[in-house]
């Protein structure tokens, strides 16, 4: 047996306390060998519910942000989802355990480099490419959900216009304090509606 599991099980049950995301959601987190997305001295570390950091002054999100996030998003299988900052790929491996296809933008290209081999070597189909996130992916929009992994003084425009109308974005949002907010997208591209999940604390987009 993986010596993970009884890990990846017992996390799935403090994300169950912790949070109130579907079954579903916490299905797929259990499914994904966190500890093959962060690096080998923090190994011992990848099931504690905490962000790890990876490099290029980037972190790995908390579990349970994951599972808040998934859970918003709600995907329905064969959905196309944009990801704005792939870091080391452990949020693209769940929301593909969801059945969602991720086109996902990472800045630093030695980050997008080691998340695109290492999410091919583990089997999840996840594009993958260097750029400025605010731009989006444009060539394989639209979407129907987006979401960010760091956090943005507001949700880009370039996001915002590439999700279909009625898509769900769900991102950090402000400076020094943030609040994780779901927006609906309108016919125009801009925001129909939004609801505030709360303060976090997130890696700025660059």
């Amino acid at each position: 047996m993986d010596e993970f599991a009884t890990a990846r099980a017992r996390l799935r049950e403090r994300l169950a306390a912790r949070t109130d995301a579907s079954d579903r959601v916490l299905d797929a987190i259990e499914r994904v060998p966190r500890h093959e997305f962060v690096p080998d001295p923090r190994v011992n570390e990848a099931y504690a519910d905490r962000p790890l950091p990876i490099g290029d002054d980037q972190t790995i999100s908390a579990p349970h942000m994951v599972a808040v996030m998934c859970d918003r998003l709600a995907p329905e299988s064969g959905d196309a989802v944009l990801e704005i900052g792939t870091g080391c790929g452990y949020h693209a491996a769940v929301m593909t355990e969801l059945g969602a296809t991720v086109s996902s933008v990472e800045y630093h290209g030695s980050l997008a480099d080691a998340a695109s081999t290492r999410l091919d070597s583990l089997g999840y189909d996840v594009h993958v490419r260097q750029g400025d996130g605010r731009e989006g992916w444009p060539e394989h929009a639209p979407y129907d959900s987006a979401y960010l992994t760091c956090a943005a003084p507001e949700i880009p425009d370039g996001v915002l216009d590439q999700t279909r109308p009625g898509g769900t974005v769900v991102a950090p949002v402000g400076r020094g304090s943030q609040r994780l907010l779901a927006v609906t997208v309108d016919e125009g591209g801009g925001i129909r509606d939004r609801t505030d999940h709360g303060g976090v604390r997130f890696v700025p987009l660059l």
